[in-house]
């Protein structure tokens, strides 16, 4: 992604593609354009701003030649490492700067890098405070050391740490471009609400922390933090979220989906067939795609994204739902691995969702520039009946269930659930009721309310279509009792009403006769208070047996009784 303001990924028209506007190609180029008229909303933009301060690190040998080659108009620092000889033109004024020490810790993106060294008396000394002003700070990083000093799949914008000479040519080549103020979008919305990130001091989901390339996820504990600076739209995390707390923002997945829903409407109005939908991403995979055009066949329909992994299970199910024959997701030929490894867990999701409609499960697949001839020319059997026509609102799950009721219709869907891979966003929660006492842990941390208590019984119940396998419920069970199942239930009466994991017939006070607890629960504190000496006689035990208000009562009679009986030994 570019530093400067992104095009709007549905608003692309394919002009410069060689098909584009051939009368022969109706049904495509009538698809394309109604794509390219949709409106997208506008997300905010996050500005950078940067002044040409750059911090070369690496051997003297190469960073100092390095620093020497980009303008004398950019403030250069050189930090080499302390057994470094110094070049023998360090100390000229109009030059670049030098120093040698090894970092204890570099933060921050264009226009706003930290630098700092261990200092001499201990502590950290901020390398910008003294080398740069009157903004301290490094506003470009070229790092020509063996290991990056940023960790992550993304580095951040105005990083670099090139492989080779072509790579090192080229980050000189653009360093003295990132000069100035730059704009990119918001790519991202968080809504705490209906995060499963973490209740009561437990931690549960972490898919979005684990699926970002870039590190600009981070816990705050019951939920999560998105750095803007370091989010450079990759969309990861919000194909794993299983509640839609964390979403794209450019464009939303209501506009994303209203373009595809358009697009495929214009296409049958050409009189097309079912239509393949490509996805691919705006940087690389559109260019590789283009120049393959002519390869592709006229029912392929390319749909750019800002990068593929911001559509996921909720697209692509809506898209077959919407009357696509199929889905390919392109990864170009720059994609890292931590896009497909993104990927795989939705992939095999949605293969098993159709599978078990009796849906083709080839119907969504990932491809890259091998594979791509291949799956063109693939057979698909088509989903039959009438494609859905429905909105959605940027709520994915909502959206899933939206497409899979659609689907259900109109496949053969098997009658028992569907088994999903595990951390999949659906599923069942068992409970061993021979271990579980009914404390209502699991309620009081289950973000969605899958699960819940039953009132004035004794009682815990469940709603599997609000279920998101956070592993909340597991981590907050005392008793270990609690067990995930991803799954899919295709019932959608079933899936939606509650029912009865554990139950007991509530306890009733020994004093006043009450219902106040259950059974096993009390059971389970005499067996933990056994040997306990202010719980080893009988009257101690009957009295957990009470509810409050006779306990309270009991203990006031026994402690009257006492000073009773110390009056009378006293006498």
């Amino acid at each position: 992604m570019s530093t400067a303001a992104t095009e709007d990924a549905t608003a692309i028209a394919y002009g410069d593609w060689p098909w584009a506007g051939d009368a022969a190609d109706g049904p495509r180029a009538a698809a394309l354009q109604a794509l390219s008229a949709v409106e997208v909303e506008a997300t905010s933009q996050v500005e950078y701003r940067s002044h040409g301060a750059v911090l070369v690190i690496g051997p003297v040998e190469t960073a100092w030649p390095a620093a020497l080659a980009l303008p004398d108009t950019m403030r250069r620092v050189v930090l080499a490492p302390p057994g470094d000889t110094p070049p023998p033109d360090a100390s000229d004024d109009e030059g670049p700067a030098f120093l040698r020490g090894r970092l204890s810790s570099l933060t921050g993106h264009l226009g706003a890098f930290k630098a700092l060294l261990p200092g001499p008396e201990g502590g950290d000394v901020d390398l910008a405070a003294l080398y740069v002003s009157p903004r301290p700070v490094f506003d470009l990083v070229l790092d020509l050391g063996e290991r990056p000093a940023f960790p992550v799949a993304r580095p951040p914008l105005g990083y670099f740490h090139p492989r080779d000479r072509a790579g090192l040519d080229a980050a000189l080549a653009e360093l003295p471009e990132l000069v100035g103020e730059f704009e990119k979008p918001r790519f991202f919305a968080y809504d705490a609400s209906i995060c499963a990130h973490g209740r009561s001091g437990l931690k549960g989901c972490t898919r979005c922390i684990d699926a970002c390339s870039t590190g600009a996820i981070a816990s705050l504990g019951e939920r999560i933090e998105v750095d803007p600076y370091l989010c450079q739209g990759d969309g990861g995390c919000t194909t794993v979220c299983p509640s839609g707390a964390i979403r794209y923002a450019y464009p939303a997945p209501r506009d994303l989906l209203a373009g595809i829903r358009t697009m495929l409407r214009a296409w049958r109005g050409a009189g097309g067939p079912p239509p393949r939908l490509l996805l691919h991403d705006l940087e690389h995979g559109h260019d590789e795609l283009r120049a393959r055009a002519g390869e592709l066949p006229a029912d392929v329909l390319p749909v750019q994204l800002e990068e593929v992994t911001a559509g996921g299970l909720d697209v692509w199910l809506a898209a077959i739902a919407m009357g696509a024959l199929s889905v390919g997701v392109y990864l170009p030929a720059r994609a890292r691995g931590h896009e497909r490894q993104t990927l795989d867990l939705q992939l095999e999701t949605a293969r098993r969702l159709l599978s078990g409609l009796g849906l083709d499960p080839s119907a969504v697949t990932c491809i890259d520039a091998q594979t791509l001839a291949g799956w063109a020319r693939s057979q698909v059997r088509p989903v039959p009946g009438e494609p859905a026509a429905f909105q959605t609102h940027n709520d994915k799950r909502a959206t899933i269930r939206l497409a899979m009721d659609s689907l259900v219709a109109r496949g053969t869907p098997s009658a028992s659930p569907v088994p999903l891979p595990a951390r999949a966003p659906f599923g069942d929660v068992r409970v061993d009721a021979g271990a579980c006492t009914l404390c209502m842990g699991c309620v009081s941390v289950c973000p969605s309310h899958a699960l819940g208590d039953g009132g004035e019984m004794p009682q815990l119940n469940f709603t599997e279509d609000l279920c998101l396998q956070c592993g909340l419920c597991e981590q907050a069970c005392p008793e270990s009792a609690i067990t995930l199942e991803a799954r899919y239930t295709f019932d959608l009466a079933g899936r939606r009403a509650p029912r009865v994991l554990h139950d007991e017939a509530p306890l009733a006070c020994v004093e006043c006769g009450t219902p106040f607890a259950t059974g096993s629960v009390i059971e389970k504190m005499l067996s933990r208070l056994q040997g306990h000496a202010l719980w080893s006689d009988e009257a101690a035990q009957r009295r957990l047996r009470m509810c409050g208000d006779c306990r309270v009562k009991d203990v006031m009679r026994a402690d009257i009784a006492r000073f009773r009986d110390n009056d009378r030994g006293a006498a």
